[in-house]
């Protein structure tokens, strides 16, 4: 009966050093999150039904962590060329980010009502570290002229939230908005390098429902697993010593009490 009592009394004790080691991060405590995509559609078109695509070129930092598609093409609204996004993790220091990048945008969404919107280059992209988090989008190309007066003033470098409603005949039938940044409830930050909401309910509206173009979401991030250190690491190596030895003379005695015998 000794010998499976030695073995509880190790396996305690190493659970206890591993713990104090390892340092005090609760148990709950996890890595950060981290997503991308380069486009998502879910409307609902007058005279043609519902349109719902993507998200194309899916990422998180569970994996996978970088996807690519050859283009997207939803002939009337949307033609893209290729579509990059990717998410990544730092399990030693809990930071996360992601990117999302959509080449050769024709936006024709809104041809039928005043114009379009193109772009060599649409990215959005974001990062969380225990600093706090941090988000952008960055434009090639961009433009929004077609868009008529929705589009004046609206530069390659737009600041958060930069709002251009499109209206027809006075009446508002879309919103645009540019390097969307919003702060969500459970801590994280979603950038969105362009958001089209359809308003369904405005006479003459093309339909109802959003698309997105290159959307990065981040955080908060992680908790890192640090070393203890002070008095923590004495304790712990502390602990080593009162399980560690004992152990280590009794398998000693033994070995050499089996040789004697």
């Amino acid at each position: 009966m000794r010998v499976p009592l030695t073995r509880q009394a190790s396996a305690a004790g190493l659970v206890a050093v591993a713990a104090l080691v390892l340092g005090a991060a609760p148990a709950s405590a996890a890595p950060g999150d981290a997503s991308a995509h380069g486009a998502r559609l879910d409307l609902a078109l007058s005279g043609r039904g519902a349109v719902s695509a993507g998200p194309f070129a899916a990422a998180t930092a569970d994996g996978p962590t970088s996807t690519t598609s050859a283009s997207v093409d939803v002939p009337g609204v949307l033609k893209t060329g290729a579509v990059d996004a990717s998410a990544s993790r730092d399990d030693k220091t809990g930071a996360v980010g992601s990117r999302a990048s959509t080449a050769d945008v024709r936006l024709d969404l809104l041809s039928t009502v005043v114009g379009g919107l193109s772009a060599d280059l649409v990215e959005a992209e974001c990062a969380a570290t225990q600093k706090g988090l941090t988000g952008r989008a960055g434009f090639v190309g961009l433009d929004l002229e077609r868009l008529g007066e929705a589009g004046v003033g609206v530069g390659v470098d737009p600041a958060p939230n930069t709002a251009l409603d499109v209206d027809l005949r006075g009446v508002d039938v879309a919103r645009v908005v540019v390097n969307e940044q919003l702060r969500n409830a459970d801590g994280s930050l979603t950038v969105n390098a362009v958001h089209v909401t359809l308003l369904g309910d405005a006479p003459g509206s093309v339909g109802a429902g959003d698309l997105v173009l290159s959307s990065a979401t981040c955080g908060p991030a992680g908790l890192p697993i640090p070393m203890a250190s002070g008095a923590g690491r004495w304790l712990g190596l502390g602990l080593l010593a009162l399980f560690g030895v004992p152990v280590g003379a009794s398998a000693l005695r033994r070995r050499h009490d089996l040789a004697a015998g």
